[in-house]
């Protein structure tokens, strides 16, 4: 199956893979919460090609998780994550707190504390019916009105 052909999958998880499949954009997504605003800023932080970068921002804006405007001032032009890219930040944190379990053998580098309190934040599945913590094991997937077996002929 051809990358592009991902987005017609009938599957929640597979269709977000046209935007999220490769790692720099879950990095500049990753330096967009952290104040990144400014394409060369993502550049230095990243390394990446201007070419490949100016794809995967191109790809975020026209998929409105990021937006593209004026900096006060107007002396340069920033990017700035939509309401639907902020939507993005437990699937981030989910991936940070696999990582720290399974891939950071001196402890977590970095740790993301909550301003209220002091605490870690982290990433937890709950059930919307009863409030428990999930796992895998928890879990029946089942066809949702979303599915589509076998299309409609055409007439």
């Amino acid at each position: 199956m051809r990358y592009e052909e991902l987005a017609d999958v009938p599957c929640s998880i597979t269709r977000p893979l046209v935007i999220f499949g490769d790692r720099w954009t879950l990095l500049i997504l990753k330096y967009c919460f952290s104040g990144v605003r400014r394409f060369n800023a993502f550049q230095a932080a990243l390394g990446i090609s201007r070419s490949r970068l100016q794809d995967r921002l191109d790809r975020l804006i026209e998929h409105g998780i990021l937006v593209k405007r004026r900096a006060e001032g107007g002396a340069h032009e920033e990017y700035r994550l939509t309401p639907k890219g902020h939507d993005i930040y437990p699937i981030l944190m989910a991936i940070r707190d696999w990582g720290d379990a399974h891939m950071a053998p001196d402890g977590p580098p970095v740790r993301y504390t909550h301003t209220g309190c002091g605490g870690e934040g982290h990433a937890h599945l709950v059930c919307d019916g009863c409030g428990q913590e999930l796992t895998a094991r928890d879990i029946t997937p089942e066809a949702g009105p979303g599915m589509v077996l076998d299309p409609p002929a055409a007439g």
